[in-house]
């Protein structure tokens, strides 16, 4: 069991230089930024100068080469990502602070201050990550191997912890562990679209893409999927110069006068000594 548990520092090395490749290979092949931080990956890349620089201060060799390759490989990373997003001025800002902290940190405490700073330092360097993850609509430029090796590292570094005793140790694997899982999860569960559904309170939720089939909506209104149902009902058609002929109208009552569409040319014998009243098609007109 000892023998097992002294490997564990080896097992992280080697799951902490290829990292950062199936997100730049994810990135190059799809040109989706969705859901990374551009700040955890330039934070990414000084904190582990900063390990390296206390590596060799303390005569570690053995880590430099994943602490160099993390390095490397999150600063080509925040390049790419600065390229196709633009800079961000704040983070950018913020990460050179941090550099600058480190730095004094090192220059006035030696080791001891910079081994100090590098304890609080992954918890700043993976915030930004879930962060950004959870806030993005979209998490498709995530890629998820990277995630699994830094869960894999970290875990041996916190099982190796608990073997050592090392409280440092400690925190850093249970803060990886947790981040990891926790954009992992996120990438796992894209967010549902808010468009495309509609609930009931009877029936519970329904698509709201029901099929438009002609006939089941009234002209001149407005379908939820098949938009404006324009009228096509046959309309009269209009002769330049003329107005439209105007519908029929029902007819009114007789008013007394005779009507001009009707002819009087057929007297009806009258009173003695009045004018012949003319016989239309309602009968007798009244004396005038």
């Amino acid at each position: 069991m000892h023998a097992v548990l002294s490997l564990l520092p080896l097992v992280a090395a080697v799951l902490a230089v290829p990292q950062f490749l199936p997100q730049l290979a994810r990135l190059r092949r799809t040109g989706q930024t969705a859901g990374v931080s551009w700040s955890w990956a330039a934070l990414t890349s000084v904190n582990n100068a900063a390990w390296a620089g206390y590596f060799a201060l303390s005569r570690f060799w053995t880590a430099l080469v994943p602490a160099i390759s993390a390095t490397l490989l999150a600063g080509l990373l925040a390049v790419m990502l600065a390229r196709r997003t633009g800079l961000p001025r704040r983070p950018a800002a913020l990460a050179l602070a941090w550099a600058a902290l480190l730095i004094g940190a090192g220059g006035l405490s030696g080791r001891a201050g910079l081994g100090t700073a590098l304890t609080a330092a992954f918890l700043l360097q993976v915030t930004p990550s879930v962060w950004t993850a959870y806030r993005a609509g979209d998490t498709t430029g995530i890629a998820a191997g990277t995630w699994l090796l830094i869960f894999g590292e970290l875990l041996c570094w916190g099982v190796f912890g608990l073997y050592e005793s090392d409280p440092r140790l400690i925190v850093l694997g249970a803060t990886g562990v947790t981040a990891s899982l926790l954009v992992l999860a996120r990438a796992a569960r894209p967010r549902a679209s808010r468009t495309g559904s509609t609930t009931r309170a009877d029936t519970g939720t329904t698509s709201a893409t029901t099929s438009y089939r002609p006939g089941r909506h009234e002209p001149g209104t407005v379908h939820a999927t098949a938009g404006f149902v324009p009228d096509r009902r046959p309309r009269q058609r209009e002769v330049a110069g003329h107005p439209p002929t105007p519908p029929p109208q029902a007819p009114t009552e007789n008013s007394g006068r005779p009507r001009g569409d009707v002819s009087t040319s057929m007297p009806r014998p009258g009173a003695v000594g009045a004018e012949p009243r003319p016989f239309t098609d309602r009968g007798w007109y009244p004396a005038m």
